[in-house]
Parts: C-alpha cells; sequence; structure tokens
C-alpha cells in the first residue's frame, strides 16, 4: 500500500531522491533554464514537502511552496523512482498536495516545467492544470511549461 504522507527534505531517502531528480535535470537543461528549489529550501516554513513510501520505501516525492500574498501554492521538486513508476505514486503525491493547499485557504496552484518532461505535463493536465503565462519571477523562456489550477 502507497502511504502519503509529510517529510523531510533532508533525510537520507529524500533527499537521495531529490538529487536524482536534480542530476536529471542538469542532464536536460542548462543552469538558467533549471528551477528546481534546493533541497534545503523544502524544508522552510513556507513549503509542505511530502513523501510516498510503501512500506520503508521512499518512492517518490513532491512538494509546494505557498505564496501568501497571491494565495497560491508552486508546486515543486515532483519526482518518483524508477522503482515507483506505474504504482500511482505522482497521483497521490498530487491529491495530498492539493488538499493540503485547499487546507491552507490557498485558491490556485501553479507550477513551472519543461519542455523536455511531456510526462509531467500530462500528469498535471490530468489532474486539471493548464498552460498559462509565466507567473511570480519566471520569465518565458522557450523551454519553461506553466502551468495553473483553481482550486474548488
Amino acid at each position: 500500500m502507497i502511504i502519503v504522507e509529510l517529510g523531510n527534505p533532508l533525510d537520507p531517502q529524500p533527499s537521495a531522491l531529490l538529487a536524482e531528480a536534480q542530476a536529471l535535470q542538469a542532464e536536460i537543461y542548462s543552469d538558467e533554464h533549471n528551477h528546481a528549489l534546493p533541497t534545503d529550501a523544502l524544508a522552510a516554513d513556507d513549503v509542505r514537502f511530502f513523501i510516498a513510501r510503501e512500506g520503508d520505501s521512499i518512492l517518490g516525492v513532491g512538494a509546494f511552496k505557498i505564496h501568501a500574498d497571491d494565495k497560491y501554492g508552486e508546486v515543486k521538486s515532483m519526482f518518483t523512482a524508477t522503482a515507483g513508476r506505474g504504482k500511482g505514486i505522482a497521483a497521490a503525491i498530487m491529491r495530498a498536495i492539493e488538499d493540503m493547499a485547499q487546507a491552507e485557504g490557498l485558491t490556485s496552484l501553479k507550477l513551472e516545467t519543461g519542455d523536455e518532461l511531456a510526462a509531467a505535463v500530462r500528469l498535471y493536465e490530468r489532474f486539471g492544470f493548464a498552460r498559462c503565462l509565466a507567473f511570480g519571477s519566471y520569465e518565458n523562456n522557450g523551454v519553461s511549461v506553466f502551468m495553473q489550477k483553481t482550486l474548488d
């Protein structure tokens, strides 16, 4: 059974998954097009960090950063380990993110992902995200895909 719960990005298993995700992004994108939060930033008070585990094995991570002034959460650091792919890990994390964002009183979720990450874009579209213009401090760079979803 897959369990999704709040976790600590600085713990060994989540930290290793985040390092794997960041290495993959570094292979695909140059530094100026890589917008991952550093692992220690995912432990900040304004970030909600989730782990998905099967027993003691952490198979996925995901987070959202709260932008309280604008009442939205920014989805960050979604990643599923190879051993967890095809098990609904990312979908389970997205449900937890949406539930907590609503509980926090946020009115929408936004995200930036890369144009090379088609599976991620499809996941977000299945969850009702639609493409939008750049937000926050992001700029249209021809590589980033920006998406948003209004929360009920």
